[in-house]
């Protein structure tokens, strides 16, 4: 087997590199990988794009330390797959590396260093209940019992994709609170807001974003009535605060399909959706995936 790897670095969106030839007659091929949004901040979902210079039957990839699955775009004749910054990633420059097999069976790698901004959230201070911020040692226990319960679940990841095609809006309707807001309840206990809330009345119908099945279906001491949705390669949609529950766990659900209705329930205010995404344990910008362009 052959091994082919070369490395460089750019700061521009759309990008080519040299792939070095075995054959001195060779023609030089090149390397081209794009992403979305263009300027990536930490906390925010990213679709990468690489068309490489050889055809290829696999391609996978490692950023910030996870694995990145890419899948054929047969139209475009370009490898694609999604990824995540972490809101604790800091600014600076990191290493995308592809490796790729083609049809003959041989190996090629790839590596493009990608630029990474810091991000600006907001602080706000959120008034709830006291038992949200003192709890009692029965509801503690709930806590974390329903801590462990998320983590060996959340923990879980199914290799196959399941989500097709862009992301569905849940709910139309204005947000009311954004993502990575800093917040100090009852002026004791800090948290980051890790979603999007959505400002809709008690009873409003709320949509899967993307073709999934069902993790979890049940309430929660902080996120009330809660569904999660698994797409597949680690990225999971959670809604939460729902006054009613419309699937149950192990269901199959189409994008748009109706998952359960908005409510007040858990660590809330009053009526609302939150909707939050995670990819491979980090929580990423549903506001930004909503807007990538998927195939």
């Amino acid at each position: 087997m052959v091994l082919l790897l070369i490395s460089t670095s750019f700061c521009a969106v759309q990008c080519a590199a040299e792939l070095a030839p075995t054959n001195p007659k060779t023609k030089t091929k090149l390397w081209s990988i794009s992403w979305q949004p263009s300027r990536l901040v930490n906390g925010t979902p990213v679709i990468f794009r690489v068309a490489s210079p050889v055809g290829l039957r696999s391609l996978s990839g490692s950023w910030l330390g996870h694995q990145v699955f890419f899948s054929l775009d047969p139209k475009g004749k370009t490898w694609y797959g999604i990824a995540g910054v972490s809101l604790e990633t800091a600014a600076g420059s990191y290493p995308l590396a592809l490796n790729g097999t083609t049809a003959r069976g041989e190996e090629v790698a790839f590596e493009r260093t990608i630029s990474i901004r810091a991000a600006k959230y907001l602080t706000i201070k959120v008034t709830v209940s006291k038992k949200f911020t003192e709890p009692s040692p029965e509801e503690l226990q709930q806590i974390n019992q329903e801590k462990a319960l998320k983590q060996e679940l959340f923990g879980r990841m199914e290799p196959e994709r399941e989500w097709s095609g862009r992301f569905l809006a849940p709910v139309e309707a204005r947000v009311s609170d954004v993502f990575g807001t800093r917040r100090t309840f009852n002026g004791k206990t800090q948290s980051m807001h890790q979603g999007l809330d959505y400002a809709v009345p008690q009873g409003t119908m709320v949509s899967a974003l993307n073709r999934g099945t069902v993790l979890l279906a049940r309430p929660l001491f902080f996120e009330g009535n809660c569904v999660v949705l698994d797409h597949g390669q680690g990225l999971l949609t959670l809604y939460m605060h729902l006054s009613e529950l419309q699937v149950k766990e192990g269901d199959q659900v189409a994008r748009g399909q109706k998952i359960g209705l908005s409510g007040g329930t858990g660590r809330a205010t009053g009526p609302h959706l939150h909707v939050a995404v995670r990819w491979q344990g980090m929580y990423v910008n549903p506001a930004t995936l909503l807007g990538l362009k998927l195939p």
